[in-house]
């Protein structure tokens, strides 16, 4: 039964009247999309499961006051599926579990792009969790910007006006030319995407990089730490400035429908 532990405890205290305390809320947000290679998608899962049986994320989550944290998983594109409940990691067996809990799920697409969808969803979820933590962050990842639902900018900043922290990951594979994608979706999730205290963007611009940028990204932000090269996202609250366009994903969309 070794996946009983992490779904006991989320279920077991779901009822309960006082949330579970943690050092951490989680939510991994993952792109599924169309415009995402299936070899792509597989790697994603890969750095996951990993990067949750590498020592660097136990000692990460031991050097918290109260040395656990709750993670979630999440697949989205157009909308958003939670793929594993929250799951307590308090050591390297709850992680090791919560690996392996993912490697057995399948692998999932789901069309359109939607980043204000999945943060709306992940804001859901970490309202209704049964763990309550004392830094709460979504960690998203994507290879476009926003094509459906309110604009990027508008769910940036309901989500952090609430205390909840955006981590970005933009996916920017050299070999990966696609109508939907954009040269500089860094650029586009550091103005329109990531906010709060700490927040960073993280890229990756080869298919050898997943692993060890999820590993770097779980272990900052599990911890903490600010990454090594994060680019930090200016604090304006509204992000529309003139400088950047944050509606490019939906005039994309648009041009695309009146062809």
């Amino acid at each position: 039964m070794l996946l009983a532990a992490p779904y006991l405890l989320a279920a077991g205290t779901a009822g309960t009247q006082e949330p579970v305390a943690v050092d951490l809320q989680l939510v991994l947000a993952v792109d599924v999309s169309y415009s995402i290679g299936l070899d792509e998608l597989r790697l994603q899962r890969t750095g996951y499961v990993e990067a949750f049986r590498r020592p660097e994320i136990v000692r990460a989550v031991g050097t918290g006051r109260l040395g656990r944290i709750a993670v979630t998983y999440v697949e989205w594109g157009g909308k958003a599926v939670q793929v594993l409940p929250w799951t307590l990691i308090e050591g390297q067996q709850s992680a090791a579990q919560f690996a392996e809990a993912l490697r057995r799920q399948p692998i999932r697409r789901i069309s359109f792009t939607s980043i204000s969808n999945v943060l709306a969803f992940a804001r859901r979820l970490i309202h209704l969790s049964p763990y309550r933590g004392s830094r709460r962050v979504i960690d998203i990842s994507g290879d476009g910007p926003n094509n459906a639902g309110v604009p990027a900018p508008v769910a940036r900043n309901s989500t952090v006006a609430q205390g909840i922290v955006i981590d970005g990951l933009a996916i920017m594979l050299r070999d990966k030319p696609d109508s939907a994608s954009i040269p500089d979706l860094d650029a586009y999730y550091n103005q329109c995407v990531v906010g709060g205290e700490g927040a960073f963007v993280m890229k990756v611009s080869e298919a050898s990089q997943f692993s060890a940028a999820i590993l770097a990204k779980l272990t900052a932000e599990i911890s903490g730490l600010k990454v090594s090269g994060a680019r930090q996202p200016r604090p304006e609250p509204a992000g529309y400035a003139p400088s950047y366009n944050c509606f490019i994903g939906e005039e994309m969309q648009e041009r695309s429908i009146g062809r």
